[in-house]
């Protein structure tokens, strides 16, 4: 495709307004904002812990764990949804950073974080192998990568259309947990693989295809 990083921030412009409207990622009901609170409890250690949300999007997880009391910086390539970002913190009162830029290459020069979060990220990266290289250079020794992915029917999330040649993109459909998983494992000390499909409270309702958190330590 043709200037692909000036069309993948196009439409995830486009999409900020509605962004939200998916019950995962404005996570408006209660039930869907407690059952996710719940999970990044599970996966962040205990403490004040300095987090780096790739793709970070209109920052509803961000939102969460700032909440928690963790120290959070954003990234994501698209400045609309980095503009609500910051407002969903600033309108709570709580501190966060957030920085636009390639979620694959994170804009943070030599910070190193204690955790490193993405979620439905890597279906849109054209070198998803070259990332994951890259964000366990960002972890201080014991971090820990937090990976919410799955396979889907669907790569679009707004009802349009997604990029011309996304589909020849490595994982546009998603990535199943046993084949993340093979690609993983080199780069870390231990992971662990957590199913979230049942868990009709994350999505908003229930789902058929594969969801699931790859957790692993450095």
């Amino acid at each position: 495709m043709s200037n692909p990083t000036a069309a993948i921030t196009d439409y995830w412009d486009a999409a900020a307004p509605a962004f939200d409207d998916e019950p995962d990622h404005g996570l408006r009901a209660a039930h869907t904002r407690a059952a996710w609170a719940r999970l990044l409890r599970t996966w962040i250690p205990t403490g004040p812990a300095d987090v780096l949300d790739v793709g970070c999007g209109t920052g509803s997880l961000s939102l969460l764990l700032a909440e928690a009391g963790h120290r959070v910086t954003g990234v994501d390539l698209a400045p609309r949804m980095i503009e609500q970002a910051e407002s969903k913190l600033t309108t709570s009162g709580l501190p966060g950073r957030f920085l636009i830029g390639d979620a694959a290459e994170p804009p943070t020069g030599e910070e190193r974080f204690d955790v490193l979060l993405s979620r439905h990220l890597l279906w849109t990266l054209p070198d998803p192998g070259a990332a994951l290289h890259e964000w366990v250079t960002r972890l201080r020794p014991g971090g820990r990568l937090v990976l919410i992915e799955g396979r889907w029917r669907e790569s679009g999330q707004s009802g349009v259309p997604y990029v011309a040649g996304a589909e020849s993109l490595p994982w546009h459909r998603g990535i199943g947990a046993d084949d993340l998983a093979a690609a993983v494992r080199p780069l870390v000390t231990g992971l662990r693989v957590e199913p979230l499909s049942g868990d009709a409270d994350l999505w908003g309702g229930p789902v058929a295809d594969e969801r699931y958190a790859l957790v692993a330590q450095v």
